[in-house]
């Protein structure tokens, strides 16, 4: 019996690209209401290519709810340098879950989580049964790789995708998926902005991570070091410790959802209607026709 291919959709990964993809040129698809849907439009294009691409039998979007999550307790910094999100796009996030709504598949985000720990949770989940396929920007992500579980990476451009998978994984990152903790716990994130041990980038990370296979057993393995890392190391334990919680995606995530509920199916004429009437979208078919419709 085939499994079921369930994916999951970084809601706020393809709605950023969207916005940004057409922001840059000032237009904003404004609607008769003043509404703005250029990363609406965007999260169509990614949307609809994806399940095209991909052919699942399940959908789920996760989404970030709210900027501040158990991270910020962690380290009051997290994501401190990020600033707010330009005004056209912060009436797009509701409705660009509504948009989810209009295709019969599920939105699942809960307050003090990332979209990520939704992601993993759900992954974890499901991929015990069925093959999981995470769509998403974001490579914090490849540490969800495993046996049942792929993550493609969206490249530049619509339909553009580096699929990172059990067996090709090591080929591609020199590491294995869980030593992707490890070596943002080492390396920091710039992006996140938290700290890792200074002076360590990606590739003396990787060296080490490589040899060693975990932070665990580099410092049980300092005196095989050069002494100017041993340095580092030796006054960065509370940093490694910090940043490799920051960095490790949560799988237990008290999360309510039903894969029943999931399951794509959606109906032409219900989604056509919203994206028409609701968001005055003229060229509908671009999505929705070259997707099964019922």
């Amino acid at each position: 019996m085939n499994k079921n291919r369930v994916l999951l959709i970084d809601g706020m990964a393809l709605l950023f690209r969207g916005f940004y993809a057409t922001a840059f040129k000032g237009n904003f698809m404004v609607n008769s209401k003043g509404i703005p849907r250029n990363g609406i439009f965007g999260f169509l294009n990614y949307f609809t290519d994806a399940i095209e691409t991909f052919e699942p039998t399940h959908v789920i979007s996760c989404w970030d709810m709210g900027s501040k999550t158990f991270r910020n307790d962690i380290y009051p910094d997290y994501k401190a340098n990020r600033t707010n999100p330009p005004e056209e796009l912060v009436p797009q996030f509701d409705l660009c879950k509504e948009v989810v709504d209009a295709f019969q598949t599920p939105n699942i985000g809960l307050t003090h989580f990332e979209a990520d720990d939704c992601i993993g949770t759900i992954a974890q989940d499901l991929s015990l049964d069925n093959e999981v396929v995470i769509v998403s920007g974001d490579l914090d992500l490849l540490q969800l790789v495993d046996k049942n579980t792929s993550v493609a990476i969206m490249k530049k451009g619509t339909g553009n995708y580096e699929v990172f998978t059990e067996d090709n994984f090591y080929e591609k990152k020199e590491l294995e998926p869980k030593q992707i903790i490890d070596l943002k716990g080492l390396m920091g994130d710039s992006a996140d902005n938290y700290p890792g041990v200074k002076g360590v980038g990606e590739k003396t990370a990787i060296k080490l991570l490589k040899e060693f296979h975990s932070i665990d057993n580099i410092l049980l393995n300092t005196g095989k070091l050069p002494l100017g890392l041993q340095k580092k190391l030796a006054t960065s334990s509370e940093i490694l410790a910090l940043s490799r919680n920051l960095a490790t995606i949560k799988k237990d995530v008290p999360l309510t959802y039903s894969l029943e509920q999931a399951m794509w199916n959606f109906n032409y004429h219900v989604t056509n209607d919203y994206l028409v009437n609701q968001l005055e979208f003229s060229n509908t078919d671009r999505w929705l026709k070259k997707l099964a419709v019922n």
